[in-house]
């Protein structure tokens, strides 16, 4: 998978993407219980898109989002829509973007497929969590339904994603997962940092 294929395929999808996605509000707060999102909490949304959770994390007061994606064009329609101070959006390779704050929750939400070395991924992420954060990955649809849904035209942008125990044993380095659900609904996999430094 290429990195530059991941932000054109993206960037070419940015125009109309909130018009097809589908957001089923009670699964999202369902996920957001997991995830830790509460007044105060200082949130990266990793492949935030077009800030689709925007909304919900401002809902629930949180005192800053950090926004990475790496499409510019998903960026810009983030942008364009979202005029909140508390907000800050980068457009950069969440596998490699250098920590510049230390976050209560960090969420990659319907997009783990889309990034080519997960173990990279969850290993920068752990130096973007706090000593007790959260991460949190999650998906609205099951794996199988992902599977049909990755078939098409994503395939190229795309991989397989991950059993919730495969994603446990990656992220069990540096957080302690306590919650693995993959059911006809959706797919959470959501630990706590660890304490101790690497």
């Amino acid at each position: 998978m290429n990195k530059h294929e991941v932000a054109a395929f993206f960037d070419e999808l940015a125009p109309h993407w909130d018009e097809r996605a589908k957001t089923e509000d009670e699964k999202i707060r369902f996920i957001l219980d997991i995830a830790g999102i509460c007044e105060n909490a200082v949130v990266l949304d990793a492949a935030c898109g077009t800030g689709v959770l925007f909304p919900y994390y401002l809902k629930r007061n949180v005192s800053r989002i950090i926004g990475v994606d790496i499409s510019p064009e998903m960026l810009r329609a983030a942008a364009a829509k979202y005029r909140d101070a508390r907000i800050e959006t980068i457009c950069a390779d969440m596998e490699t973007l250098p920590a510049h704050r230390k976050c209560d929750c960090c969420v990659v939400y319907n997009a783990l497929p889309h990034f080519p070395d997960p173990v990279g991924l969850i290993r920068n992420l752990a130096e973007w969590a706090k000593p007790g954060g959260r991460l949190t990955v999650a998906h609205g649809m099951s794996l199988e339904a992902l599977k049909r849904h990755h078939a098409g035209r994503a395939k190229p942008v795309s991989k397989e994603m991950l059993r919730p125990d495969a994603l446990a044993a990656i992220c069990a380095p540096w957080f302690s997962v306590d919650t693995e659900i993959s059911d006809s609904e959706m797919y959470v996999v959501s630990g706590m940092r660890r304490m101790q430094s690497d």
